[in-house]
C-alpha cells in the first residue's frame, strides 16, 4: 500500500494563475517524484497602478512515497 505525503507550496507569475500553478509543480518536481495531484489552498494576485501585477497560488502538492526494497 502506497503512502502519500503532502507539501505546502508558493507559487507566483506575472502571465496567470494557471502558470503560477505549473510553476509549483515544475519546481517541486525538481526534487520530489510520483507526484500525483495539486489542490488549490489559496489564490491571489497583487495589484500595482490599478492593475494585477503578479498572480500567487498557495498550494498543496501530493505524491507518493518510494517503496522501501
Amino acid at each position: 500500500m502506497p503512502i502519500v505525503k503532502v507539501i505546502e507550496v508558493i507559487a507566483s507569475s506575472e502571465k496567470s494563475i494557471e502558470d503560477a500553478l505549473q510553476s509549483a509543480v515544475q519546481e517541486a518536481s525538481k526534487t520530489v517524484h510520483n507526484i500525483d495531484s495539486v489542490f488549490v489552498k489559496n489564490i491571489k494576485a497583487h495589484v500595482k497602478d490599478g492593475k494585477i501585477s503578479t498572480y500567487g497560488v498557495i498550494c498543496k502538492i501530493s505524491f507518493r512515497l518510494d517503496e522501501q526494497r
